[in-house]
């Protein structure tokens, strides 16, 4: 589990929309014995508990934070986060509750490959099958978390706040350092809002927008080169050093890779 967080926090920030780290995730679950559709369950299921914390406190805190009362966020882009959060939710309650709606696309995909002859009919064959047959694990898997014992479940969401809340609590953190009397709950209201930002940004690990978004924020908190400092220090601790760590554990699952025997 600790190569399996750091390659996903690799991966999350070298492609855009983090979308690399879920695949990374499956992939390096599926090699560990985990079936391909449940793989993509506990990935989604994560996703998702992370997702609900952020999109149901982001408009609480873009309707209540005085700092971003008078915010271009809270204007005509507030409409468009309103209309990405409207997108995204939808997504993942057909993903959670209406999964069987995927498996005439993914049957249409595969029927199209093998109309232009990229696929053999063996393989469309074999693929047609273990695509049904993955989508229907990955819907069950979603029933078996839910039956599961509530201790289990009840933890995997504890964990998850616990998470997001040591993450959003690092420039709070860094400004107490530099000796700031901050408001606590401001400081991680804009980071949550900023961080919701991220998840559409269309740049590897959201790199040039999430400084620019939380600089923006922060600059009427933080002197000039306080800020610059914040910014650095914050994306270094909370992204780039998982960054290089999961470089170095995913090297090292390649390299034990290639030794293993063919």
């Amino acid at each position: 589990m600790f190569r399996l967080v750091f390659i996903n926090l690799f991966f999350s920030n070298v492609t855009p929309m983090a979308t690399g780290g879920g695949f990374a995730q499956i992939w390096y679950l599926h090699r560990h014995g985990v079936p391909m559709g449940r793989a993509t369950a506990a990935t989604t299921i994560r996703t998702v508990l992370a997702v609900m914390f952020i999109f149901t406190l982001t408009p609480i805190f873009l309707l209540t934070l005085r700092a971003l009362k008078d915010h271009t966020i809270t204007g005509s882009i507030g409409v468009a986060l309103a209309i990405f959060i409207f997108i995204y939710l939808a997504f993942f309650a057909v993903l959670l509750f209406r999964t069987h709606w995927l498996i005439a696309p993914l049957t249409q995909i595969l029927v199209t490959l093998h109309r232009f002859h990229l696929i053999s009919d063996a393989r469309h064959r074999r693929w047609q099958f273990k695509a049904r047959r993955e989508m229907l694990r990955f819907s069950d898997s979603f029933g078996d978390y839910l039956k599961g014992q509530k201790l289990y479940v009840c933890l995997s969401i504890l964990f998850t706040a616990l998470f997001l809340l040591s993450l959003f609590s690092f420039p709070a953190l860094l400004m107490y350092s530099l000796g700031y009397t901050v408001d606590y709950v401001v400081s991680l209201g804009l980071l949550v809002v900023t961080t919701f930002v991220m998840y559409f940004s269309p740049t590897p690990g959201a790199s040039g927008i999430s400084e620019g978004v939380f600089g923006s924020f922060f600059r009427d908190i933080l002197s000039g080169n306080h800020l610059v400092l914040v910014t650095v220090s914050w994306r270094l601790l909370t992204i780039y050093l998982g960054m290089i760590i999961g470089l170095i554990v995913l090297q090292r699952e390649l390299i034990k890779d290639r030794r293993k025997p063919g």
